[in-house]
């Protein structure tokens, strides 16, 4: 992997159109260590067997898994020592970042994108609370020192999934076709997050949809073009 780059943006921010350039309101955290550059763990998940007299095993549940995504900030200005400390870590009369008794997670959408070359991915969560993961430490003059951060994304509005990861070097959309549903281009490029994502999507045809035409957007919803804006639904 050539490099990357994390970003955090307010709740509910859809996926930059264009990874590789992502615009505000994302913003980047800032330098991350080169070492410990990404990791997914997760905990939950166990397995329930479920049978009868009959038959020992009709069908296997599962309980909850709760993921995290961890990686370590070489940050150490006030938004960053927020992120590690709390959100409601208070800003003293001298400037410095006071530690909160009762620290809050920072909520925001967050992004993490690495490029290999001329591919690249994404994990995206529109809603994620951002806190310590590990005790800092400094372990030598030669190290830098890092604050150790855990990302647990959570399910935003009424979506059924809590992050996405996009397929190995695709791009964000930037046509639409109708149809039933239609489709996306360029071929292979990342469905639109929400109605608000599709803002720098430009339709086909470009008069008003009709007859049932519409697009399925990436949080299952649906959009048509009414010939001069994107609306929620389908075009009757």
């Amino acid at each position: 992997m050539g490099s990357g780059n994390f970003l955090t943006a307010p709740v509910g921010t859809a996926m930059p159109t264009d990874l590789l350039v992502p615009v505000s309101p994302w913003q980047p955290v800032g330098h991350t260590s080169l070492e410990d550059v990404f990791a997914v763990t997760s905990e939950g998940g166990e397995a329930t067997t479920i049978g009868s007299l009959q038959n020992k095993s009709l069908r296997t549940k599962y309980s909850a898994r709760v993921e995290t995504m961890a990686f370590t900030l070489q940050q150490f200005d006030t938004i960053g020592l927020r992120l590690y400390f709390g959100a409601n870590a208070p800003m003293l009369p001298d400037g410095s970042i006071g530690v909160p008794a009762d620290p809050v997670p920072t909520q925001s959408a967050f992004l993490a994108v690495f490029i290999d070359g001329e591919n690249h991915f994404a994990f995206y969560a529109p809603k994620a609370e951002i806190y310590r993961a590990d005790d800092m430490s400094i372990a030598d003059t030669e190290t830098l020192a890092g604050l150790p951060l855990g990302v647990k994304p959570m399910a935003f509005s009424s979506n059924t999934w809590t992050y996405a990861v996009t397929p190995l070097g695709n791009v964000g959309a930037t046509g639409a076709t109708a149809g039933t549903p239609g489709v996306f281009s360029p071929p292979g490029a990342v469905t639109p997050a929400n109605l608000a994502a599709l803002a720098a999507v430009s339709a086909s045809p470009a008069t008003a949809w009709t007859g049932g035409k519409y697009v399925q957007l990436g949080d299952s919803s649906s959009a048509f073009w009414n010939g001069s804006a994107w609306t929620a639904g389908k075009a009757t």
